[in-house]
């Protein structure tokens, strides 16, 4: 791996053993960073405060060696990314201003797809790992990964049922708590299709009755028209001595006719005045069948203006419009179908929650079971990592309790307050020595107990995870003495079967890598390309002595160094 730009790192190579390797130095030296770089290639956040100041931008690469045909050599292929020679070549560039680049195998891509790498290739455990498990919930969410499909399947169906059953209850509250609203609502439809009922509008009855009400009121004034036209068109019995416009055009034509023979043009208009002729005489008769047919009855008009007051009353309420109104009968009728149909639908889902609650109650009961029989074995396994990490008396167990709730699911025969992972309360308990009472670890444990309580529990799920490297970032803190070597043979056991990189301050631990790498600083506070280096010899003799006694050459620590050495290759 190699980290540009990144903190007090200049410009550095870290060589990382397959099998142990222990990155140690001074306190600020930038330890750290290793930490963080890795974090930074597997799709963790990028925080352009890592920057290194004066620099645009940080870069991180690295290669790293993934299974062929794994689900990580999978994704990555989807991506786009080449394999080299079975290894991935991974970049992750940060610039000051905070913007971020991914590549990998060549291909640019989403940040989001090392993220989906990082659960195939790398398990990170450290300190901020440590704090999490002393938290109840993250406690069951660990007991559960570590009982895997036992618990998995129920636990994605139980979640699917609880999701289930929060959407109906809440539909069901809302039916409930709104069921005078919706009764009001219900009064008001009913009322407002009973008095559209009761005029039976039909389609444009307004447009036509406006006609006919303009029609009725100027009866008198249509009928002196239509017979003054008719008399002029026509002719006027009571005074036949009035030319009429029929009398006068057929005058005309017969003088036209008399002569058409003479000149084809003036036969063509004798042609013409007789289709005048024909078209005067049939309005002519149009205007007298008009006058006959047309209706001065005032009580007709009375009935159509009292139907238009009618339908008004509608639109004023209704709609702007006849048409308007019935759209609103008929979207008022499906909703007061919809509003009556509430009491079937509350006993509906009332049904439905009831057998929603009776399958939680099952698959709660399973998830218990489940844990139970998974905490046994966990804690077993925890309790005997913690032998070989100098606690041999200690004792780890798991407390399974569920609170009662009258509001809750049955599980055992009580009812009890349910989430959504089920209805357990999972708490990790420590008795350090025979005769003491469990409590929960983040009470019962010391400084130097929580770290060996915690590091034993990451080896259990290090020997569960499918995964080809451990980072452990001090997860040793607190820690000395018998107890530091301990760990050190451990995690040197675990490196037998993975890669297992250390950031430790225990020379103990650092004695049983496989590689120890010295982060140190140049005089200007810089880690540069040489500032991370493999100690072999003499120098990792040197700095071992360091960490034992701040002191690289007192005869003393050398000789305790060359000990741990001594014993480290003993067990190996």
């Amino acid at each position: 791996m190699r980290i540009r730009s990144l903190g007090v790192i200049d410009d550095a190579v870290v060589e990382l053993s397959p099998g142990f390797t222990a990155v140690t130095g001074e306190t600020g030296a930038g330890k750290t960073m290793v930490v963080t770089s890795l974090g930074l290639l597997l799709g963790g956040r990028a925080d352009p405060a890592l920057v290194r100041i004066g620099s645009p931008s940080a870069v991180v690469e690295g290669r790293v060696s993934v299974p062929p045909g794994g689900a990580a050599a999978v994704r990555a292929e989807e991506a786009g990314a080449e394999l080299d020679d079975g290894a991935l070549l991974i970049s992750r560039t940060i610039s000051a201003e905070g913007r971020s680049r991914a590549h990998l195998g060549g291909r640019s891509v989403p940040v989001g797809v090392l993220a989906e790498l990082a659960d195939e290739l790398v398990a990170v455990h450290g300190q901020t790992d440590q704090q999490g498990l002393l938290k109840p919930a993250r406690q069951r969410g660990a007991l559960d990964r570590y009982a895997g499909d036992a618990v998995a399947v129920p636990l994605a169906r139980y979640g699917d049922a609880y999701r289930r059953l929060r959407a109906v209850s809440a539909q069901l509250e809302e039916l409930t708590t709104r069921a005078r609203e919706r009764a009001q609502e219900a009064d008001l439809l009913r009322f407002g299709l009973t008095e559209i009922e009761a005029v039976e509008p039909r389609p444009g009855e307004d447009a036509e009755l406006a006609a006919e009400a303009e029609r009725l009121g100027h009866a008198e004034a249509l009928a002196s028209a239509a017979a003054l036209a008719h008399g002029a068109l026509a002719g006027n019995p009571e005074d036949p001595e009035v030319l009429d416009a029929t009398t006068l055009v057929a005058g005309a034509q017969r003088a036209l006719d008399a002569v058409r023979a003479h000149d084809p043009a003036l036969a063509a208009l004798a042609d013409r005045m007789g289709e005048i002729s024909i078209l005067l005489a049939d309005v002519a008769t149009e205007l007298a069948g008009y006058a006959d047919n047309l209706d001065a009855d005032p009580r007709r008009l009375a009935a159509v203006e009292e139907r238009r007051a009618a339908l008004t009353a509608l639109t004023r309420k209704y709609g702007t419009d006849v048409a308007a109104v019935l759209a609103w009968a008929e979207e008022g009728a499906a909703r007061l179908t919809e509003l009556d149909g509430d009491d079937d639908r509350i006993g509906e889902l009332t049904a439905e929650r009831d057998a929603l609650r009776a399958e939680l109650s099952g698959l709660a009961q399973a998830l218990t079971d489940a844990r139970t029989e998974a905490a046994a074995r966990f804690a077993d396994a925890v309790t005997a990592e913690l032998a070989s990490l100098a606690m041999p008396h200690a004792r780890v167990s798991f407390a399974i309790r569920q609170t009662e709730d009258p509001e809750g699911v049955e599980v055992g025969g009580r009812t009890v307050a349910y989430g959504p992972a089920g209805a357990d309360e999972v708490e990790l308990l420590l008795a350090p020595h025979p005769g003491a009472p469990p409590r929960p670890i983040a009470k019962g444990a010391s400084g130097g107990e929580l770290s060996r309580v915690m590091l034993a529990v990451e080896v259990v799920f290090a020997g569960t995870d499918p995964v080809p490297t451990y980072l452990f970032d001090e997860v040793d803190a607190g820690v000395g003495g018998k107890a530091a070597v301990e760990i050190g043979r451990r995690l040197a056991k675990l490196a037998r079967t993975a890669q297992v990189v250390v950031v430790t301050h225990l020379p103990q631990v650092a004695a049983f890598a496989d590689r120890q790498l010295l982060v140190e600083k140049t005089s200007d506070g810089s880690v540069t390309r040489s500032g991370v280096t493999v100690l072999e010899g003499e120098d990792r003799v040197r700095e071992l002595s360091r960490m034992l006694a701040g002191q690289e050459d007192s005869e003393t620590a050398r000789a305790h160094a060359e000990e741990l050495l001594a014993t480290a290759r003993a067990d190996a």
